[in-house]
């Protein structure tokens, strides 16, 4: 990889979601769109590629004339230009003429994929005020995404922290979760996650109603804590349940990790984007070696899921991808293909999706620059 890059190119995109979506348990309605930042990098010798970046211009500008050797190693991104990972990535492995999972080291043999499960499932029913009525659309809408070829469900629940009364939110939780399970069947799998909307006792009562519903992680129940996370672990024994705990996609405790690899949780989640993918790619091999399962978060940062379906390829734990689906103008997913609950991950360079550079031109020029040497 002896090119240097001598064209760099940025530009906002906006995505649209199939289905807006509503509230959480912290936060308002989140809309239909995403707003995503894309950087599209050419090198001298013509080879391009992109990704999601928010660098700015005079970061970008660095970039001029450096040589991919010196930027990316052993595939790696190296630590100083991590937030130009993925643009970085995707140039190096389409220079390779490897996907970024083969770039990463995964042995050729099988295709890759992995299981996604639907994020969409958001509070779409505060307009409405019988709970019968708002757990039947929140079920129709994890039916559109069983006709999508999802096979697992995150219900966003803690309705009663801040949008609805305690009691009433909970009770409209229990129902909600309960309706898409009997809409979705006992095969499928379903996920809930309370953003940090409740606390130990509420957990433990939401989880003892909604038994029959066989959930199987719960997401950010409260505030990371490790004397409430071992005593919710030591109850959910005495119960006999088998959900998991899941929690890091937020401002994680510092100490979440080794609280996980102690067993108090079973699932990390620190953010695709916010926490990178290279310190993922590293902290996926420490949390394989502890037996912790791996699984991002990518809500809202437009093509975080897609590289998390690429590092699947080489952390063993990461056995789910937060499916955040929105449709980008100049981007092509095409490779992606989502079946029966598995995403089949593509063996094209780089991260397997494809960029209009014509269309992208109209929003480079509109919302963002052109950098070039010389």
């Amino acid at each position: 990889m002896d090119a240097t890059i001598e064209r760099i190119e940025m530009a906002t995109l906006t995505g649209t979601r199939p289905r807006p979506a509503g509230s959480n348990a912290r936060l308002g309605v989140h809309g239909d769109s995403v707003r995503l930042p894309v950087v599209r990098l050419v090198t001298s010798d013509g080879a391009a590629g992109f990704g999601r970046s928010a660098a700015s211009e005079e970061r970008l500008g660095a970039l001029l004339g450096q040589h991919m050797d010196n930027l990316v190693i052993d595939g790696a991104v190296v630590p100083e230009w991590r937030d130009v990972e993925f643009p970085l990535l995707d140039l190096a492995a389409r220079i390779a003429s490897l996907p970024v999972h083969a770039l990463l080291g995964r042995e050729p043999g099988e295709p890759l994929r992995v299981s996604a499960y639907d994020t969409s499932l958001y509070f779409d029913d505060l307009h409405l005020d019988d709970d019968a009525a708002a757990a039947d659309l929140i079920a129709a809408e994890a039916m559109e995404g069983l006709a999508r070829g999802h096979r697992a469900f995150k219900i966003k629940v803690g309705r009663g922290a801040r949008h609805m009364p305690l009691e009433e939110g909970t009770r409209r939780d229990i129902a909600v979760i309960r309706a898409v399970r009997d809409a979705v069947g006992p095969d499928a799998t379903v996920m809930i996650d309370a953003n940090n909307g409740w606390n130990l006792n509420l957990t433990k009562r939401v989880l003892t109603e909604i038994a029959a519903a066989n959930v199987y992680w719960i997401e950010e129940a409260f505030h990371e804590d490790n004397v409430l996370y071992d005593d919710l672990k030591a109850w959910m024994a005495r119960e006999g349940l088998p959900t998991l705990i899941a929690d890091g996609e937020g401002a994680a405790h510092p100490h979440l990790v080794r609280w996980a690899t102690e067993g108090l949780i079973d699932l990390v989640q620190y953010d695709m984007v916010a926490y990178g993918f290279g310190a993922w790619r590293d902290l996926g091999a420490d949390l394989d070696a502890a037996g912790v399962a791996s699984a991002p978060h990518t809500y809202g940062n437009g093509l975080g899921h897609f590289a998390t379906a690429q590092l699947s390829g080489v952390v063993e734990g990461l056995d789910w991808v937060e499916w955040d689906e929105a449709a980008f103008a100049v981007i092509d997913p095409s490779g992606y293909v989502l079946r029966d609950g598995w995403v089949e991950v593509p063996d094209t360079p780089g991260f397997g999706l494809e960029l209009d550079e014509t269309a992208f031109a109209t929003p480079v020029a509109t919302t963002g620059f052109t950098l070039a040497q010389g």
